[in-house]
């Protein structure tokens, strides 16, 4: 299973290595170019986010021996302007994964959230100081009571006003990223649906995830730790009441980085953190 398929190509390779893929994605675009590029030989495709209950029904039936999961947004969702991901100039401030099933955008969000709410958001998910997330999210509201956010530039601009003119496009990234993980729900998709995927694979299955944000890939580390221990008492408690054993095994003692000649070929890869886990077999 392929989790998050984008433009198909790691459902490519999988099926190169002989494997039949399910593709899933939340952005019916992403399907659309899958389905271009795949066809319909030894693929099957769902929309939808994968945690949802409707792909959760079709991985039921599916049972993958193995599951990818590649967060974050794709190369076409950047490069088309519209879709609203991108810091590039006049760019609209929507960020929605699935546009078509509504839900907010990155411009409801900046519009209508308040003070606290966002710089909670740039702390957390942008790793910006305190004292700045919050001057930050002062400025926003300040400045919506003006004129509402509509574009990329009103976003680039407020950003400017508080981390000065020599903030640049590192800046804008992480910020916009966190703003990007807010308008999806990201980190809510990625803690309901770990524990769900794990327990679709079939025993001696394995799930790895390629993640691009910190705080994502803290997530998956510490979920694969906790199912590779054996017990998960609390420490003071005399008799373990828990399972009494592990989940499986994880098989990424560090998280996998991509390589300079790696990062040369495809610099989008740079940040990308890959680890995996090994379900446990029956009994």
């Amino acid at each position: 299973m392929d989790a998050t398929v984008g433009g198909g190509g790691h459902a490519a390779l999988l099926r190169e290595a002989g494997a039949t893929v399910l593709a899933v994605d939340r952005d019916p675009e992403a399907i659309a170019a899958a389905r271009a590029a795949l066809g319909e030989t030894d693929v099957r495709y769902s929309t939808g986010p994968f945690a949802s209950g409707k792909v959760l029904g079709t991985i039921g039936t599916f049972k993958p021996d193995r599951i990818l999961l590649d967060l974050g947004v794709s190369s076409h969702q950047i490069d088309t302007l519209d879709r609203g991901f991108t810091f590039r100039p006049g760019a609209p401030l929507d960020m929605r994964m699935g546009q078509a099933a509504g839900g907010m955008t990155a411009a409801d969000v900046l519009n209508t959230w308040t003070v606290e709410q966002l710089a909670e958001s740039f702390r957390d998910l942008a790793d910006e100081r305190p004292a700045r997330a919050r001057r930050l999210a002062t400025t926003i509201v300040r400045r919506r009571l003006r004129e509402p956010f509509r574009t990329s530039d009103d976003f680039v601009n407020a950003i400017r006003a508080v981390l000065g003119p020599r903030s640049g496009p590192a800046d804008f990234a992480r910020l916009f990223q966190a703003m990007r993980i807010v308008v999806n729900q990201e980190i809510e998709q990625l803690e309901l649906g770990l524990p769900v995927l794990r327990a679709a694979l079939v025993p001696g299955g394995r799930l790895g995830v390629i993640s691009y944000h910190s705080g994502e890939d803290r997530i998956v580390k510490n979920q694969f730790r906790e199912w590779a221990r054996a017990c998960v008492c609390p420490p003071r408690q005399p008799v373990c009441t828990c399972r009494g054993k592990p989940l499986g095994r994880v098989l990424t003692r560090k998280s996998v980085r991509p390589t300079p000649a790696e990062i040369a070929a495809n610099p989008r890869a740079r940040s990308a953190s890959f680890r995996a886990f090994e379900v446990g077999g029956d009994d």
